[in-house]
């Protein structure tokens, strides 16, 4: 049986754990491709689930022509995103409001730590209508390298003043699992895809279906 061990503070990945941000760059990369008459699937996109930029434009050139017009692809992605998530928004995960409150509630401190540069990441919270949900950041353009590696954790233990050890994370992708371990923290996996690799499941301390049910231990856990 897994259990939830102690910890003073809280690091949260962004893409997939607290927005649903990664269906909407798929959607928008496969429509993109559409209109440049190439096709983009669906099991591939679910492969770039946590992945920095840099190699996911790695993957998509690795899987795509030598012929493929990159640039105008990337500018026709940007627009087709944009004006989605202008008139949807971008879905918050179910779990995140209750389980903040909980965190509140028992003042245990929080930081956002993402692959996403810092612009990109807060324009995702804003069209999530979430912009003052994390006053604490790290984000890719803050550190040397993105997750796997450890930079990004290590930056928010810093930021939350607390040792890494202290921390616990919780991440949605072997990604960022990867990179907790790799910081020497521990951590939790909501998994974001239906199929969750087993490495993902080794490297968990722990495994819930959504924010929901973490919020819902915490209430009876004292860190």
């Amino acid at each position: 049986m897994q259990l939830l061990t102690d910890f003073n503070a809280v690091i949260f990945d962004m893409d997939g754990l607290v927005l649903d941000t990664e269906s909407t760059y798929f959607k928008a990369w496969q429509q993109a491709a559409d209109k440049l008459g190439y096709h983009i699937s669906d099991d591939f996109c679910l492969d770039l689930s946590g992945l920095p930029f840099t190699q996911i434009d790695l993957k998509l050139k690795q899987y795509l022509s030598q012929a493929f017009p990159f640039d105008k692809f990337y500018h026709l992605s940007s627009e087709l995103w944009r004006k989605t998530v202008e008139k949807e928004g971008i879905a918050v995960k179910k779990g995140v409001y209750e389980l903040i409150q909980v965190l509140v509630e028992q003042d245990i401190p929080y930081c956002l730590a993402t692959n996403s540069p810092e612009l990109n990441a807060r324009e995702c919270l804003q069209y999530a209508a979430a912009s003052d949900l994390f006053t604490l950041m790290a984000c890719r353009d803050h550190v040397p390298a993105p997750k796997p590696a450890p930079d990004l954790f290590l930056l928010a233990a810093k930021h939350l003043k607390q040792p890494i050890e202290s921390c616990l994370v919780i991440e949605d992708s072997l990604t960022g699992l990867l990179a907790a371990k790799n910081a020497n923290a521990t951590s939790v996996l909501i998994p974001s895809m239906p199929v969750v690799e087993q490495q993902a499941l080794d490297l968990a301390g722990l495994v819930l279906k959504n924010l929901l049910e973490l919020a819902e231990l915490l209430k009876t856990h004292r860190c």
